[in-house]
Formats: C-alpha cells, sequence, structure tokens
C-alpha cells in the first residue's frame, strides 16, 4: 500500500481551516521535459494538447485527451509536465515521441515530489513569512510559475485563480507541513 507524504499530517493541516485551506494532491504524475528546439516544443506540445509555456516563469493548463494536464517553464530548456498519476506512461510516450531525432530528454520525475494546494482568505499571508517571492497579484498574477526557496525547503510554486500549488520534494513534505501549520497559527481563531 502507498502511502502519501503528508497521510500523517491531514488532521493538524485541516485544522488550519478557514484561514488557511490545505489539501494535498499525492501521487500526480510529473515529466521533467529537457528541450530546446522550438519545432520539437511545439510538437510536444501539439501532441499533449497544451501549449507549452514561451514566457518566462509561467504554466499553462489545459483538458483534453488525457484530461487536466499543466506544462510548467522552469528554465530556458526544462519544462514539468503534471497530470492525474494514471497517464504517466501514456504522457511519457506521447512527449518522447514528439521528440523523435531531436536532442533532448523526458524523465519521470514524480516520486520527487508531492503537490500540495494552499487556498483560502489568508494562503497568500502564510506565504509570505518564509517566501521572498511578492505574491501580490501585480506582481504575481494567475499563471505564474517560479522555482523559489519558502522556509529554506525548495519549491515549485504556482499561482492559480483560487489559491496556490506548491511541489515540495516528498523528503522535505513533513517539515512543510510542520512550517505551515506554525506560520498560519496567528491566523487562526482563539476560542
Amino acid at each position: 500500500m502507498t502511502v502519501s507524504p503528508l497521510a500523517a499530517w491531514t488532521d493538524r493541516l485541516a485544522a488550519l481551516a478557514p484561514a488557511l485551506d490545505v489539501t494535498e494532491v499525492p501521487f500526480r504524475s510529473q515529466l521533467t521535459v529537457r528541450v530546446s528546439d522550438p519545432d520539437a516544443i511545439a510538437a510536444m506540445g501539439d501532441a499533449l494538447g497544451v501549449r507549452f509555456p514561451a514566457v518566462p516563469c509561467t504554466f499553462s493548463a489545459g483538458t483534453g485527451e488525457f484530461g487536466a494536464v499543466e506544462v510548467l517553464w522552469l528554465g530556458p530548456d526544462e519544462f514539468l509536465v503534471t497530470a492525474s498519476p494514471d497517464l504517466q506512461v501514456t504522457i511519457e510516450e506521447v512527449l518522447r515521441g514528439a521528440l523523435q531525432d531531436v536532442r533532448g530528454s523526458v524523465v519521470d520525475t514524480s516520486a520527487q515530489r508531492t503537490t500540495v494546494v494552499l487556498q483560502g482568505p489568508r494562503a497568500r499571508d502564510v506565504l509570505a513569512h518564509g517566501c521572498s517571492v511578492d505574491l501580490h497579484p501585480a506582481s504575481a498574477p494567475r499563471g505564474t510559475c517560479v522555482q523559489t526557496l519558502l522556509a529554506r525547503t525548495g519549491i515549485v510554486l504556482q499561482v492559480n485563480d483560487d489559491g496556490y500549488t506548491i511541489l515540495v520534494r516528498s523528503s522535505f513534505a513533513e517539515y512543510f507541513a510542520a512550517w505551515l501549520a506554525d506560520a498560519a497559527t496567528e491566523y487562526l481563531a482563539v476560542p
């Protein structure tokens, strides 16, 4: 039986509501794509049904043949493709097929990170306690995606319409959860 990295933290994280709603979305397919050829990037996007972002520090999302898929820009020639866990092999094959003879790689990094969704009226305030990225909507609008440190933990942070998605290494997930619980304490209602 597979256990998610934050399974033991479900109750403690639920206790942060309504100031902060924390949901772990474990076992998402995560494929790191390294390619610099613009034609190959376009072919991968066409094959996936989701365009790869052309603008640094952004992500694109779409729903199609493979369900909900996101493509995150991590660097000039590095992207992260995320999807539901049951599509990992299919998406990996599609991406490799689109690469054809172009120099590049598609690597399964699914076990490396867990996904945490943060929502609620205090989500941005809590993140500000440990993240140096300005998350004000004027500086980080919906669609922003950055690699940064949060409480000295390397994360990938996505800005969504209704909150944030954090990709944190599985080995740091419990530390991250403990930090969230501590950072949100001041926003919890006192009985």
